[in-house]
């Protein structure tokens, strides 16, 4: 079960939510005076300047975090989407993002996701980490990218097969 957390600081407000974090650790590296899950709370956001904890946000390659600033910044998603397939692990996606169910239903739109490889998740088609306590040994290598990236951008439409591939149409890099 999926819970969010909001962590409200002065210029900027974090959520967190705990069932899409795979403990990538991007924020960690990214702002450790912000996140530290050594200490209670685990993400001040006080601790930087809004537009740092902006791109510490959006290094999370999940969606796990989010934020809200008072000036109403809202994450943009990148103009073509791309896929970058982790060795031994999950599917990393960004861009206009929508996953939908096998009748066609959103399931979820966002501008960052982990997608399961493995097929161990209890929450496919989203990583939840199994992926670590299988042998899973995948290198996460995919085939040549094209020359010259598609010059429109455009929203990547996510469809789970049952206990299948994971079908991905739109423009990609």
């Amino acid at each position: 079960m999926s819970r969010i957390h909001t962590y409200k600081g002065r210029e900027v407000t974090v959520t967190f939510e705990t069932g899409r974090c795979i403990h990538a650790a991007e924020c960690l590296r990214a702002l450790p005076e912000v996140f530290d899950t050594g200490r209670t709370p685990w993400i001040a956001p006080d601790g930087a300047a809004g537009d740092a904890v902006a791109a510490a946000v959006a290094r999370c390659p999940t969606g796990a975090l989010k934020l809200a600033a008072a000036s109403g910044w809202s994450e943009s998603p990148e103009a073509v989407g791309s896929v970058q397939v982790r060795a031994r692990g999950p599917l990393y996606l960004r861009g206009r993002l929508r996953v939908l169910d096998a009748e066609g239903r959103t399931v979820v739109e966002d501008t960052r996701l982990a997608l399961c490889r493995c097929g161990a998740s209890a929450a496919k088609p989203f990583c939840d980490n199994r992926h670590r306590a299988l042998p899973f040994e995948d290198p996460g290598l995919m085939g040549p990218r094209p020359a010259d990236p598609p010059g429109e951008g455009g929203e990547l439409r996510l469809m789970p097969q049952p206990n299948g591939p994971l079908k991905i149409e739109g423009p990609v890099v």
